[in-house]
């Protein structure tokens, strides 16, 4: 795991918030939170790749830690890069998801002070994978697709449609793997 590889700092503790942390899924929706459930713990992400402005793939990897917050209603995932200049596992950003029974669908919220971004999407299943849609300030359709899910592996991508959905370009992807425990 990358995180190995990050030299700690001795005698400090973790901030820990109190009340944030749940031991599980919450018992009442326990069948609809499984959809991002299956996502609870550590992922290695082995290759993250993105296209820059200029149309060249810009290649990383790094860590994917989920855990389930606020009795269990909602998940929380912290995303983190490894740089290769300083061998540090650098925070990138987190993501809160929560199930809505009124609409069968999955608020999510991502939030990201490196790439000052704030992303809302909403995700359902569709067929064997999740799918979850916005629309950009600008106007154009954006998807983030996780698939091949088996419970050691899984894809995540993101799409793009400029032209209302006509066609869709892919924008970054990550093929992630459950961490060795």
């Amino acid at each position: 795991m990358l995180e190995q590889l990050v030299k700690s700092d001795e005698g400090k503790v973790p901030w820990k918030i109190t009340g944030l942390g749940a031991e599980g899924p919450f018992p009442e929706l326990k069948e609809k939170l499984a959809l991002f459930g299956q996502f609870v713990g550590d992922w290695q992400i082995v290759e993250d790749r993105y296209l820059n402005d200029d149309g060249t793939w810009i290649k990383s990897r790094g860590e994917l830690h989920v855990n389930w917050i606020l009795e269990g209603r909602a998940l929380q995932d912290t995303f983190m890069t490894f740089d290769e200049k300083t061998h540090r596992l650098i925070p990138d950003g987190t993501t809160l998801r929560y199930y809505d029974r009124k609409i069968d669908a999955w608020h999510v919220v991502w939030f990201s002070p490196m790439q000052d971004a704030i992303k809302t999407l909403v995700g359902r299943k569709v067929g064997e994978g999740i799918v979850l849609e916005r629309t950009t300030d600008e106007g154009y359709l954006v998807k983030w697709i996780f698939s091949d899910i088996a419970s050691s592996s899984f894809r995540w991508h993101s799409e793009e449609s400029r032209d209302n959905g006509k066609t869709w370009k892919i924008r970054e992807e990550m093929q992630i793997r459950r961490a060795a425990e």
